[in-house]
């Protein structure tokens, strides 16, 4: 069976990563049917995904995981780690005197709890009180509903996290409220829909970025590059000598680096650097979530057989700098000389490349299905996906 994962993020006030929630292909109710104790420890347990790669998708974060109601019953959060996971419950779970002691029993046992898509209700009232977070969606519920819900848990001392924030401004409208988690793209979505200035120190990484992909591969030239910027040569060399890469002797020269890497790494690797540094007043999950894209994006163009990966890592790397920068993509597209094929697929949201985009952005939405068609169209190995996400992940954490 093909299991998916993804991740979406979960900010707090101040837009820093509190946690992910873990997306699993149709739910876990569906993805790991008829599980008991015994079939859980010596399959679900032992795999690699659940022992170690909770902990790499994570980013060490807390990851929040739903649970059905007959999952909870069985005891399933507890084949996880309780310092790891929040225990999502369901919104469509039933919440009666069966769940009320299995969720006590998981937080006498050091779980905390999360209710999911929250409309309360009396029969809630005992989980509300073991609750940790509730969780309301912003786009389904109305604001006086919203309102009374922040008015009835308030008693409780449970934090409020404000789900499918699609803005800016409702991100703002939440904080007012009382929210202190939030969940949703506002943050890889320009703040200014409009152009304006770019201030000279992101134009000059602008620059950066043009003479990287424009000079012929020059070692000398590239050397050259690199050495005028001092964190640029200094994160080149912490990346390749991070345990990532499990090497026996150092890299110590910038020379040595642009061996190791060769033409297409160098001009991955810089490009990457200096749109990270593009970001540093925007949440850090914009640049990782760009490396994220990249890698997958490359490698799925691998798979598949595309005749140039490059620019496929190169189109998730700038899916979101119209995000970074606050600017229009086309104007931001026009000063990069980067393949057209990549500028269409961003502006124009169109072409052979962009159908690769839109299936990852299916993939981060959880929207398996979409996915499932759209890799399926360009012959992709469907066993492969997680493989490559995991990879994306792990390589986005090491830089």
């Amino acid at each position: 069976m093909d299991v998916f994962v993804a991740r979406q993020p979960i900010f707090n006030r101040h837009k820093k990563i509190f946690a992910y929630e873990l997306l699993f292909r149709t739910g876990m109710a569906n993805a790991f049917p008829d599980i008991d104790g015994e079939t859980a420890t010596s399959s679900l347990l032992s795999s690699s995904f659940f022992t170690v790669g909770i902990e790499q998708i994570s980013g060490g974060k807390t990851a929040f995981i739903n649970f059905t109601h007959d999952l909870l019953l069985r005891g399933t959060p507890t084949m996880f780690p309780a310092r790891s996971i929040m225990v999502e419950v369901l919104e469509d779970v039933r919440p009666d005197a069966e769940i009320v002691v299995a969720c006590e029993d998981l937080v006498s046992k050091g779980y905390n709890l999360a209710l999911d898509d929250f409309v309360f209700s009396e029969e809630w009232r005992p989980l509300v009180a073991m609750a940790k977070v509730i969780k309301v969606d912003f786009m389904l519920t109305d604001m006086d509903e919203i309102q009374e819900i922040v008015k009835t848990v308030k008693p409780y001392g449970c934090k409020l996290l404000a789900e499918k924030i699609e803005t800016y401004e409702e991100f703002q409208q939440a904080k007012e409220m009382g929210f202190v988690y939030f969940q949703g793209y506002f943050f890889a979505k320009p703040e200014v829909l409009k152009n304006k200035d770019i201030p000279s120190s992101q134009l000059s990484l602008l620059q950066l970025m043009t003479e990287i992909n424009r000079v012929e591969f020059d070692v000398d030239a590239i050397e050259r590059i690199i050495n005028q910027d001092v964190s640029v040569s200094f994160k080149l060399l912490k990346y390749l000598n991070s345990a990532y890469f499990y090497r026996l002797s150092p890299i110590s020269t910038i020379r040595q680096a642009i061996a190791y890497l060769g033409e297409r790494g160098v001009r991955q690797f810089v490009s990457l650097i200096a749109t990270s540094r593009l970001s540093e007043n925007k949440p850090t999950e914009l640049i990782r979530n760009s490396i994220i894209r990249a890698r997958f994006l490359e490698q799925l163009a691998i798979e598949t057989k595309q005749e140039n990966s490059g620019d496929y890592f190169m189109l998730g790397l700038f899916s979101l700098i119209d995000a970074m920068l606050d600017c229009s993509m086309k104007s931001l597209m026009d000063q990069l000389p980067i393949s057209d094929s990549v500028k269409t697929a961003l502006v124009k949201r169109e072409g052979d490349m962009y159908v690769f985009l839109k299936a990852y952005e299916e993939y981060e939405l959880g929207d398996w299905d979409a996915f499932d068609k759209s890799i399926s169209s360009f012959g992709c190995d469907h066993a492969k996906v997680t493989d490559f996400y995991m990879d994306a992940v792990g390589w986005a954490n090491a830089y």
